[in-house]
């Protein structure tokens, strides 16, 4: 009897160390190693590539179906990799890691759960699209709503890698204004996001948990499996129309002549940024050929802060777990965190 009361914990505390090792796997082949390698091109020459919306060219290709389908490619061949690991540690809490463990670590209301949460994103340095499906396996593991907009919001806000290239691409100065106004956006958000929520979803820590996994190895990897093509369907067509429609609509979101240091344009690009989606350190190239072409501090500075931060699509990803009233905060504070940051930018660089 004792031997069958001991199996269970073992054999949960092994499922966790294999979700453990496929997330340091993972990370290390689509995050690590190939940003390590790209530090010294960036350091070299000072660039890390190709603005994604105008590619070579000085502006983004006019609104049209080969527009949004050749965006559609380069930003599928920049972030597919990405994408899948998402999918699979999305799904994975959710069937690997017990929903207790998850709640107790991230699943207060308050400061702790939330510095948490951004401390956990540091090392994953994920676009947001791609944490979006991570992030919805975290609340679906009953993580509070500030740790995972906190998780969520750190990993392409204060992405390590990405200070690194904006510091040898745009300055170190750029560097250090991400990182002093990133942190105050991903606590102020998450605090506003915990703040807006509705009562039932605060008061869903305090509900019955998931089942835990069970012990069986064929059960445990059919319902991964199930998971992951679940989580798969439900969020991926959605999401490639919305990219689709962003890639057609690039040339009248980021029409860059003329973009001046004025409280206009900084609206503009806080808009702009907060609705487009790009890959992992897109914007670093981005804000490079705008500077070429003559943007202002302020505008830079919007989209500097917004572009990385959320998008429409990764918006709508999180639609199961997150109401509209919380997506709403967090789509305001981001765009007044990029207006307050480029109005502040304009009196610094």
């Amino acid at each position: 009897m004792q031997a069958s009361l001991n199996k269970k914990p073992l054999s949960i505390f092994a499922w966790a160390m294999i979700f453990a090792l496929v997330a340091i796997i993972g990370f290390a082949y689509v995050k690590w190693i190939p940003y390590y390698a790209k530090v010294f091109f960036a350091q070299t020459h000072h660039s890390i590539g190709d603005s994604i919306i105008s590619g070579k060219a000085s502006s983004a290709p006019p609104a049209s179906w080969s527009a949004a389908l050749d965006y559609a490619i380069a930003y599928g061949k920049s972030i597919w990799k990405a994408m899948i690991l998402g999918l699979v540690l999305g799904s994975g809490i959710k069937v690997l890691l017990p929903s207790r463990w998850v709640s107790a670590a991230l699943g207060r209301l308050g400061f702790r759960s939330v510095m948490r949460g951004g401390l956990l994103a540091i090392p994953c340095m994920m676009c947001t699209c791609c944490a979006a499906p991570v992030a919805a396996g975290m609340r679906q593991s009953r993580a509070s709503v500030g740790s995972v907009v906190s998780w969520w919001l750190s990993n392409p806000v204060l992405n390590p890698a990405t200070l690194v290239f904006m510091g040898f691409v745009l300055g170190w100065g750029w560097a250090i204004f991400r990182v002093v106004f990133g942190i105050a956006m991903v606590l102020g958000i998450a605090y506003l996001a915990e703040r807006y929520a509705d009562p039932s979803e605060a008061d869903s820590l305090n509900q019955n948990l998931i089942p835990e996994v069970e012990v069986s190895t064929d059960s445990i990897l059919v319902r991964w499996l199930r998971e992951f093509i679940a989580l798969s369907i439900r969020l991926l067509p959605e999401y490639l129309v919305i990219v689709l429609l962003l890639g057609a609509a690039r040339a009248w979101l980021f029409p860059v002549f003329g973009a001046d240091d004025s409280i206009v344009w900084i609206v503009a690009m806080a808009l702009a940024g907060t609705l487009f989606v790009i890959p992992t350190a897109g914007e670093v190239p981005i804000v490079q050929a705008m500077f070429a072409l003559g943007m202002g501090a302020g505008p830079a500075a919007a989209l500097i802060m917004t572009l990385p931060a959320v998008s429409l699509p990764s918006l709508a990803m999180l639609g199961n777990v997150f109401s509209l009233k919380i997506r709403l905060a967090i789509a305001i504070g981001v765009v007044l965190s990029g207006v307050v940051a480029g109005l502040i930018a304009m009196l610094i660089f």
